[in-house]
């Protein structure tokens, strides 16, 4: 999540989206590859959870959120969207497939799915 802190919190959302789709479509082999237990993965999983933190908490203060949005429920919905997008992908989509995803998941995590009669 190398994602810049001074870009707008939604545009940084997306192009953080994108580049982990990037790297779970195209790098799968290696994200499999990996352990919990290895002190590395540890440390590198715990840096993206305090980014991903960082980047919802600057969404919710600038009203890409709700004000009221329970970030870590966010977080887990998040993954799972990005989880689900990457399934089943093969790894010659174009750069543009990837942007489409990218937003097919920050569009699903901000709007859901309902229609506009609620």
């Amino acid at each position: 999540m190398n994602a810049s802190v001074t870009a707008p919190p939604l545009v940084t959302l997306y192009q953080v989206t994108a580049n982990v789709l990037r790297v779970k479509i195209n790098w799968g082999f290696a994200m499999s590859g990996t352990t919990p237990q290895d002190p590395e993965v540890a440390r590198v999983h715990a840096d993206v959870l305090e980014r991903c933190h960082a980047l919802f908490l600057r969404a919710r203060t600038s009203g890409v959120l709700r004000p009221d949005a329970d970030l870590l429920w966010v977080r887990q919905v998040y993954y799972a969207l990005i989880h689900e997008a990457a399934q089943n992908r093969t790894d010659d989509l174009s750069d543009g497939d990837v942007d489409a995803l990218a937003t097919l998941v920050v569009d699903t995590l901000l709007h859901g799915v309902g229609g506009t009669d609620r």
